[in-house]
């Protein structure tokens, strides 16, 4: 057994400083775009860590509500530099696209009724519903192998597009209808986690190889379990009671805060599955923003780099920004929008870095395999359905954008066209997501510039 190693000496902070950063910039993609640019820089290029520890670090974020992308990242960040490199790493996978969207908000409430806006926007929304349809085909490519994992998906895409279960509902339910399958169907574990085929084995010797000790600060201690449990208690009641000093209990801030950390703990599967469950709340039980103006969230969300999942800020400053319209909080639309938009970001991220810091050591001094394949599995079964019924929802209101009631004869065939392209871009022809988005954005600027 080679002597253990210093990481902090061996990579230094300032190196993986610039290295996150840098990320922070370049992760387009989405999640599975995301982890391989990681696989690719750390493992292929850097060699800083070995295939199957980044496998191993994967595996436990997989299991973990909550981005994935980002937990991983914060995952290699704590192993190298304890948990300061974890917070480095995980802030500045966000803050790049947080800043941006914040930006984007501000020109969204206030431009967005032009005709340069509106153009921008009659195309990108098609491209956006053809974004969710791929991401769907591609997780259903992978997940869907047999008649239970498509009986679940389907079950799953009945149970919220029509009966309207809560989403939390829908993915308990199915992680013990999984359970039951496994004890009865050897077969059903067997789906695929999808993420295998975006890294290949390096071969190469790693700073943090398989046979690299487990640094001191990884090994699991009831102690630092307990600290980790104390301060994470701390980073989230600390803000939460200033929030509620400053503007109350009942104010938006708190609701925002009360409701994204409910979503961080119980959403499983990545942002698609994550934004059903905002999207049910926000638009039909809240009321914070219209179905409209979440498609828009989600578009401007998919032009950014870092976490999908920080379109939840744009939800964040538009609840806000109207609030301070109407209400006498003292504070000016702007800075209420932008105060919205990091409180969301703070409730929604912060159980991933919990996560990472309460449960990295004990997977990392185990070392054993989790046992939660066929409960997982099934989760990711009914996850394809959920994306199923987003697709769904997005395709209604952008193809009958004045309601179904009023204009079910009455279709916009320009976002037909676009969505067709845009999906037949996406699935035929492999092309990014970015240049689908800029594609159908100009189409739908120049269209609407036409017929005004």
């Amino acid at each position: 057994m080679p002597e253990n190693l210093n990481l902090r000496s061996t990579i230094s902070l300032r190196e993986a400083f610039k290295f996150w950063l840098k990320l922070g910039f370049i992760s387009f993609g989405g999640p599975a775009g995301q982890i391989a640019t990681v696989h690719q820089e750390l493992v292929e290029k850097k060699r800083w860590i070995s295939e199957s520890r980044f496998l191993h670090a994967l595996n436990y974020c997989m299991v973990l509500p909550g981005p994935e992308a980002l937990q991983l990242v914060i995952y290699i960040g704590w192993l190298m530099h304890r948990t300061i490199g974890g917070l480095v790493a995980g802030l500045l996978f966000i803050l790049p696209s947080l800043i941006l969207l914040i930006g984007l908000s501000a020109i969204y409430v206030t431009y967005g009724n032009t005709v340069l806006i509106t153009g921008i926007f009659l195309g990108i929304k098609p491209a956006v519903t053809a974004i969710v349809l791929y991401a769907g085909y591609r997780i259903g490519k992978r997940i869907l192998k047999g008649p239970l994992h498509w009986g679940i998906a389907i079950l799953s895409f009945i149970a919220i597009a029509f009966i309207h279960l809560p989403y939390p509902a829908i993915i308990v339910g199915a992680g013990l209808l999984g359970y039951l399958c496994s004890r009865y169907s050897n077969n059903f574990s067997n789906t695929s986690s999808g993420h295998s085929k975006t890294v290949d084995k390096s071969g190469t010797q790693a700073i943090i190889g398989d046979d690299t000790p487990t640094p001191p600060h990884a090994i699991f201690a009831k102690k630092q379990l307990v600290m980790s449990i104390v301060g994470s208690i701390i980073a989230w009641g600390v803000p939460f009671m200033m929030i509620v000093m400053l503007w109350g209990q009942e104010s938006i801030f708190a609701s925002l805060s009360l409701f994204f950390t409910k979503a961080a703990l119980l959403t499983f599967g990545g942002a698609y599955a994550v934004l059903p469950y905002v999207f049910q709340a926000a638009v039909e039980n809240f009321h914070w923003l219209s179905a409209s103006q979440m498609i828009d969230g989600l578009a401007l969300g998919e032009t950014t780099p870092g976490p999908l999942i920080i379109v939840v800020a744009f939800v964040g400053y538009l609840a806000a920004h109207a609030e301070a319209l109407i209400s006498t909080m003292n504070v000016s639309p702007f800075l209420a929008g932008a105060l919205g938009a990091i409180i969301v970001s703070w409730f929604i991220f912060l159980p991933s870095f919990c996560f990472i810091f309460i449960g990295g050591p004990l997977i990392e001094s185990t070392h054993k395999e989790l046992r939660f394949a066929p409960a997982m599995n099934a989760i990711s079964c009914a996850v394809v359905g959920v994306i199923a019924s987003l697709s769904l929802f997005f395709a209604i209101h952008t193809i009958w954008p004045k309601g179904l009631n009023q204009t079910l004869t009455n279709p916009s065939w320009v976002s037909i066209v676009l969505l067709a392209l845009a999906t037949v871009s996406l699935i035929k022809f492999e092309q990014s997501v970015i240049r689908v988005l800029l594609g159908c954005a100009s189409i739908g600027l120049l269209w609407h510039w036409m017929t005004i």
